[in-house]
């Protein structure tokens, strides 16, 4: 009697999932190593970027609380105790009262004369068509890259002529002239990236193009405002060039030429702790307005590069 044999069975082969047949035994991915390699890096030098900008800060404040002495004996050291008359000194007796004053009234009104002044243009650019839109958006855009060096001996008799030099709002008129072409740039963008759906709806409903834009379009542009208002406080606080030039009356200095007014002295007081503390008090309203509209100025940057 013959008998057949059955064959036995093959083994099926193990199921692997897609992507993952050419993984590397024994580790991970190529990509996932060079991609951690790439994080670490990106990581250690934003830590060595932020330790390169806080540590002057930090120290500096740290010395306006020294004596003279502790400033050069132990420059790096921290205080041993808390000078706070370096600040009364610096204050009263330097006028850094009066240039801080000068200072928040020059930067105040010319501030909210940009930000008025070139939201309006900027709206009017981006929305509306008429000859001409395109000419007047590039004269705008011309005025960023025009030095402000070449254009101060002609604006001074320019100045002098209306009777503004070495007054506070002629400071602010000046302010403003060289504050808005960088305005107008940013705000256009910003404004092109808002719905114009909005716009429309109040405009059926019998709105007119100031009410729009007053009570619709600018509360919206709120994240743009505050970005370019950031930006042209940094600018219009630290600007020394055109007070310089514009304001040579010792009683309406404003606080950068006060500070080179108080370092001057040095070489004949010796006051480095005062100098110091008036450093400082130059730099905290700065670093203040930064660190509370911080998210704001973020949301603003990437509102106005988005569709």
């Amino acid at each position: 009697m013959e008998t057949t044999e059955t064959p036995a069975p093959i083994p099926a082969e193990p199921h692997v999932p897609a992507g993952k047949a050419d993984a590397p035994v024994g580790g991970p991915p190529r990509g996932k190593r060079e991609g951690a390699v790439l994080n670490v890096f990106s990581h250690g030098m934003l830590i060595l970027w932020a330790f390169m900008v806080v540590m002057p800060l930090l120290w500096a404040v740290a010395t306006s609380f020294k004596d003279d002495r502790s400033i050069f004996d132990s420059p790096w050291s921290l205080p041993d105790k808390l000078h706070f008359e370096n600040w009364a000194r610096a204050w009263t007796d330097a006028n850094m009262s009066d240039y801080f004053l000068n200072t928040v009234l020059v930067v105040g009104g010319s501030l909210i004369g940009t930000l008025v002044l070139g939201s309006m243009a900027a709206y009017v650019l981006a929305r509306f068509d008429f000859p001409g839109n395109r000419f007047i958006y590039y004269l705008f855009i011309g005025g960023m890259s025009f030095p402000i060096m070449l254009a101060l001996v002609p604006l001074f008799y320019v100045v002098n002529n209306m009777g503004l030099l070495n007054t506070i709002h002629g400071l602010i008129l000046v302010y403003i002239a060289y504050s808005l072409p960088f305005t107008v740039f940013f705000l256009t963008a910003f404004f092109r990236s808002l719905p114009t759906s909005v716009a429309e709806a109040a405009f059926v409903d019998g709105a007119s193009h100031s009410r729009t834009f007053f009570q619709i379009m600018l509360p919206m542009a709120k994240p743009g405002l505050i970005s370019v208002g950031i930006f042209n406080f940094l600018g219009q606080w630290n600007q020394y060039m055109l007070p310089t030039v514009l304001n040579t009356d010792p009683d309406k200095r404003v606080l950068t030429q006060g500070l080179v007014q108080l370092a001057a002295s040095q070489g004949y007081k010796g006051d480095w702790s005062g100098l110091f503390a008036g450093l400082v008090m130059a730099m905290l309203p700065v670093l203040a307005a930064y660190i509370v509209f911080q998210r704001q100025v973020v949301q603003g940057l990437t509102a106005g590069a988005l569709k």
